[in-house]
């Protein structure tokens, strides 16, 4: 059950979702556009702001604000719910959690109102799940100025009119024979940074996804984000609390197949009765319902222990992977239900189907999730 601030926030971005999201999104999607006036009225609900201080123009709320927020978006739309997620969870808290007081008051106060969108580079295009080893990226400090250079792929909000910054995970040398990875602030239109195309993608069509390149790209020494040597671990952290909004995401997805479902079966009709009649569809319903339920807790339990500051690795890989595979699920069987239609991209659960395999890969793929879980258990030092 949740409190009244809680339940108020997520009947406001429910309400927000089905009104002003849903009637729109199917052709921002269609167009693979970015949908900049939807959030533009984000930012001014302060969705951009959950988790952050009033002082930097936040809300003063916390990471599970922000989880409540992205389920209610993700029931209608998962390309508007990532951009949110990316923005926050990736581009804006690292400058929270780890940035000098400076870098927070020169980036905070317009990535929390969402006048600016912050994006976090750290997938490379032969790295996949090996981030260590499969990075090539390098910044060498010449004269008060780190020089970048490398390429960033799969990057969400990097190549927006809005994007303004992008935490870059660079090699910066080495410490007793192993890479030191640091992170380095990168603004847009720094000269050197060149924001590729946008992806031809399968899903998330109305959400901006792109690749980057630095060539000798120059930004002061001051833009070293937190301790030079502890980018990855910086990453780590962030990537296991963006785990937890991503099962929100999920669950959103899935709860959003049960709510299309539960309207299509009561209007479509087969052999005389509504579809719902039918015991086959009944039961593929409590399924998908039972998925979301179960889901829901997971992540409602890792972000309890987030908030307590407790350990949550385990927690959070848990709620990842199960919320991501009820997202799936759920998808597949919504798009069963509607038959034909479902191919269709006209209807939600078409776009829903689209969007739910990336959730089983980004911020951890699903193998990464359970080989956390085994090592949190003890399994990897056997």
């Amino acid at each position: 059950m949740l409190n009244d601030e809680y339940e108020e926030l997520r009947k406001t971005v429910e309400a927000f979702a089905r009104e002003v999201v849903a009637p729109v999104i199917g052709d921002y999607y269609e167009r693979e556009e970015f949908p900049y006036d939807i959030v533009r009225q984000m930012g001014a609900m302060g969705l951009f702001g959950l988790p952050f201080p009033e002082e930097y123009g936040g809300m003063g709320g916390d990471y599970f604000a922000l989880c409540l927020a992205l389920e209610e978006l993700a029931r209608v739309d998962s390309s508007v719910a990532i951009t949110l997620e990316a923005a926050v969870s990736l581009g804006a808290m690292p400058i929270f959690r780890f940035g000098t007081a400076e870098q927070k008051r020169t980036w905070l106060p317009k990535l929390a109102t969402g006048q600016m969108l912050g994006a976090f580079g750290l997938t490379e295009p032969g790295g996949g799940s090996d981030v260590p080893g499969g990075m090539r990226t390098t910044a060498v400090l010449d004269g008060g100025e780190w020089v970048i250079n490398g390429t960033k792929a799969f990057i969400t909000n990097a190549g927006t009119d809005i994007t303004g910054v992008v935490g870059v995970a660079a090699i910066t040398g080495e410490n007793d024979g192993r890479r030191e990875i640091s992170t380095i602030l990168v603004p847009s239109g720094t000269p050197g940074f060149t924001v590729s195309k946008k992806y031809s993608k399968v899903g998330w069509n109305a959400s901006d996804t792109r690749e980057l390149s630095f060539s000798d790209c120059r930004v002061p020494a001051e833009n070293l984000l937190g301790e030079r040597g502890r980018g990855y671990a910086q990453f780590l952290q962030t990537l296991d609390e963006g785990r937890v909004a991503i099962a929100a995401l999920s669950v959103g997805l899935a709860q959003g197949c049960v709510d299309e479902c539960l309207k299509y079966v009561r209007e479509r009709r087969a052999f005389g009765h509504p579809i719902g009649h039918y015991q086959a569809i009944q039961f593929k319903i409590a399924d998908m319902e039972a998925r979301a339920h179960t889901a829901r807790l997971a992540y409602y339990h890792a972000a309890e222990l987030l908030l307590a500051g407790r350990p949550f690795k385990k927690e959070a890989a848990i709620a990842k992977l199960v919320a991501s595979n009820a997202a799936m699920d759920n998808a597949r069987d919504a798009t069963q239900i509607f038959g034909g239609y479902g191919f269709m991209n006209e209807f939600p659960v078409g776009r829903f189907y689209r969007d739910a395999k990336i959730l089983e890969i980004g911020e951890g793929t699903s193998e990464v999730q359970r080989m956390l879980i085994a090592r949190q258990l003890g399994l990897g030092d056997l």
